[in-house]
């Protein structure tokens, strides 16, 4: 079974800086693609950032200059940079990974929060 366990959420004034991260266990394959999905009160859950295995990354736009993903292979982890935060970025954030054999098998964290104040 695998397990995302996402650390680093929390309180922040604006324009401060988080970093999150995320260690994948229990997976007998490489997960190919890692991210950080966000989801605020009232609305549906949205990309911030993936990376898959060989580095190629995608942000959305409202984060691009700002935030920094990254991964570390070996040891199963993920991370998420966050700089110049503003309070719109308030959010559960979301571990994600996807493990692609024949079919995509996509698994999740359980969140962490984390709050801008203005």
């Amino acid at each position: 079974q695998v397990q995302l366990v996402e650390s680093g959420g929390g309180l922040v004034q604006a324009g401060g800086s988080l970093r999150l991260s995320c260690v994948a266990s229990g997976s007998m394959f490489s997960i190919n693609v890692m991210g950080w999905y966000r989801q605020a009160p009232g609305k549906q859950r949205e990309l911030v950032a993936r990376i898959a295995s060989g580095g190629t990354t995608n942000y959305a736009d409202s984060v691009k200059g700002r935030f920094i993903i990254s991964r570390d292979n070996a040891k199963n982890s993920v991370y998420l940079q966050m700089n110049s935060l503003k309070p719109e970025d308030t959010a559960v954030y979301y571990c994600w990974g996807a493990i692609v054999l024949a079919t995509a098998t996509e698994y999740w964290g359980q969140g962490t929060q984390v709050t801008v104040s203005s």
